[in-house]
């Protein structure tokens, strides 16, 4: 190979620019709904689907939200618990996806600041967060990933085996967003710190929610 093509690779090496973290959450969050594969419905749902998602929203821990986030999935869910679980990550992912487009602009913002500023730690908190929340979308795409590959062989071992995998992520997703938060405290005089935090709580609802119904879609097919 000549020199000037070996030049010519490397330079176009050198001039691939890594995707602003922002960039790359606003790329999923606009292509989540190509990949979801239980969709909202815009008909009204029939009482029996309602019944089905208002009986399983009440084993976690905030039903209200529950029921009102799933409600519209109703007629696509045909009281299949698996499928129900699933909407239920697919919603919570979004939230996700779009709260740290937030968090990253954010980031960004008070690093531009940090001279400015009576408190420059407010940077790296956010930061912090923000790092703690990608884990838990990628842990959230994870337990989707398997949710939508799950293979019934028969086998309710394997079922086992495969949902396992599902709530060991979602523990873990529901984990990182704690752990998000914490580093707030010694954060003061920030005026998005309040925004933030309840907009992590939030999210962390939606996904304690999406593990208790994986939990109890687990349970129906194991009695």
């Amino acid at each position: 190979m000549s020199q000037k093509s070996n030049t010519h690779r490397t330079e176009e090496t050198m001039k691939k620019p890594s995707l602003h973290p922002s960039l790359i959450f606003f790329f999923l969050a606009t292509l989540l709904p190509l990949f979801l594969t239980v969709h909202s419905q815009p008909s009204s749902p029939s009482s029996d689907d309602s019944d089905f998602i208002r009986t399983s929203c009440n084993t976690t821990l905030y039903p209200d939200l529950c029921f009102s986030s799933l409600s519209n999935f109703s007629n696509s869910i045909h009281n299949d618990p698996t499928l129900l679980a699933r909407a239920a990550i697919s919603i919570t992912l979004s939230k996700a996806l779009k709260l740290g487009t937030y968090l990253s602009n954010v980031t960004t913002l008070l690093k531009s600041q940090e001279d400015n500023v009576p408190h420059p730690t407010a940077a790296a908190v956010f930061h912090d967060c923000f790092e703690n929340l990608k884990d838990a979308v990628d842990e959230m795409r994870g337990s989707m990933k398997q949710m939508r590959d799950l293979v019934s062989t028969g086998s309710l071992e394997s079922f086992r085996f495969q949902m396992s995998n599902v709530q060991t992520w979602l523990s873990a997703a529901l984990t990182d967003e704690e752990t998000c938060t914490d580093g707030f405290k010694d954060v003061q005089d920030e005026p998005r710190k309040d925004e933030v935090c309840a907009r992590v709580d939030d999210v962390k609802k939606l996904t304690s929610n999406a593990l208790a119904l994986v939990n109890r879609c687990v349970d129906k097919a194991i009695h």
